[in-house]
Parts: C-alpha cells; structure tokens; sequence
C-alpha cells in the first residue's frame, strides 16, 4: 500500500530537461568555485573554499536530481504500438518466417 505513493510519482526527464538540468549544475558549480577561491583568496582560508564548492554542490543536487516538472516539459512522441509483429514484413519475408516455425 504505501508503495502506490512512490509508484504515482514521476521518475523521467526528457532530452531538453536533461540538457537544462546539466547546464544549471555546471553553472552552480562553477559559480559556487569562482566565489569560494576568491573568498577564500581574500580571508586566506581554504576550508571556505571547500565549504562554499560544497554548498554549491548541495544546492545544485537539489535542483537538478529530482525531474521537477520544468525538467519534463517536451515529452517525446512515441510511436504507436503495432499489435501483430508481423505485419511490418513484406509477404515473402512472412513467408519464411512460418517456415521457420514450421522446422
């Protein structure tokens, strides 16, 4: 029963979610390097460095791990489900096919 709960919750992204959510990570990590070396430079300790790379990476975690639903705005269209198998198969592959079957 309380699995249905994790069932009903969407786990995709799609490939423009994917490309957005790559880019928002690099850009908070890198943000997050620059203002740490340069306050870390100024007060000269490198723990802070650290602390500020790592709070960006916490921050960028959050944003971008979980398929928030900007992340899934440009789904991909499937193509329809074609009920016999067989029938993508010109006649005489259809054929040999049975043949085959047959053996």
């Amino acid at each position: 029963m309380r699995l249905s709960i994790f069932n009903s919750l969407p786990t995709h992204m799609d490939y423009k979610g994917q490309k957005l959510a790559e880019q928002i990570f690099q850009g908070i990590i890198l943000i997050s390097a620059v203002i740490g070396f340069v306050y870390g430079l100024i007060i000269q300790q490198f723990g802070w460095t650290v602390y500020i790379v790592l709070a960006g990476f916490v921050i960028s975690c959050f944003l971008t791990l979980p398929p928030w639903p900007m992340y899934r705005k440009n789904p991909l269209p499937w193509q329809p489900v074609v009920p016999d198998s067989t029938a993508d198969f010109s006649p005489k592959t259809q054929e040999s096919m049975k043949k085959k079957k047959h053996k």
